[in-house]
């Protein structure tokens, strides 16, 4: 925790995306509590009550998955980086959503709508804030999935959304190393929290791989502070990617749809004793 420390005391203001809940939500709580003079900017639909009462906290209402919402919040996020400080500055891309099912059974515009938020707001809202970073030495977190490390049946879209997160942050990082710009990439497996009822889960489908949010945004942020390309959360998770790899592409494909198929047919079993 002590290198997390060093790392916050070195930057005195941070852009999040999907702050109100969640791993976003954590994010704010647990970077509040290490450095309390931090501020934060949190852009996502609806404001956490936690978070009403606290004056190191802006909030910008923002629909991210709509390219004009995002367009006209982005003057009031400049302004608001002009009056907070000119120390060192960290995005997180952090908002995103996953979808499961038969891709003709899911809708289409839902579908569209998370490809627009998971993979176009998260290029748009960093290139439109890269000169600020820049300007600061600053540093950008995407929050990407262990789902992005192969194909993923059932979750086709959301799985190749994060697969594109994933290697766009490292193909960044490698662009801007001497450009004062760092790059992470969370890779985290299940997390408590409401993505997997958004995606048509009653709970994480891979029991003994997920993780609280708090454990994941600890991890993340030490990443971070140790200058990492890539964190991927848990022993289990790691393992289980480092093993995909060396598969065939179509291999991963058979087993990932394999797991998923499983996993949620015992829970229709379940919910049906």
């Amino acid at each position: 925790m002590e290198q997390v420390l060093k790392f916050l005391r070195t930057i005195d203001r941070v852009i999040i995306t999907g702050g109100s809940s969640g791993i976003g939500k954590s994010f704010i709580e647990l970077m509040s509590k290490i450095e309390p003079s931090l501020q934060i900017c949190n852009l996502s639909r609806s404001e956490s009550e936690r978070f009403l009462d606290w004056p190191q906290l802006t909030h910008f209402a923002c629909d991210l998955s709509r390219p004009e919402a995002l367009e006209g919040v982005v003057p009031d996020v400049l302004k608001w980086l002009e009056r907070t400080g000119s120390g060192r500055i960290l995005l997180i891309n952090n908002s995103g959503y996953g979808l499961y099912g038969q891709f003709t059974e899911i809708d289409r515009e839902a579908q569209l709508n998370m490809m627009d938020l998971n993979v176009r707001a998260v290029v748009d809202l960093t290139h439109r804030l890269l000169p600020a970073l820049q300007a600061s030495g600053g540093h950008v977190l995407n929050v990407a999935s262990i789902a992005g490390h192969q194909p993923t049946p059932y979750l086709g879209v959301y799985g190749a959304t994060k697969a594109f997160v994933l290697q766009w942050s490292l193909a960044m990082g490698v662009e801007h190393a001497g450009r004062g710009v760092g790059f992470t990439v969370l890779c985290p497996g299940p997390t408590e929290s409401q993505f997997f009822q958004r995606a048509g889960f009653d709970q994480p489908p891979v029991p003994g791989m997920g993780h609280s949010a708090e454990f994941v945004v600890n991890r993340a942020l030490q990443g971070v502070a140790r200058g990492r390309a890539v964190v991927t959360t848990g022993w289990m998770n790691r393992l289980t990617t480092a093993f995909s790899r060396r598969l065939p592409l179509s291999w991963q494909a058979a087993i990932s749809g394999a797991v998923m198929r499983r996993m949620r047919l015992e829970q229709k079993q379940g919910s049906s004793s």
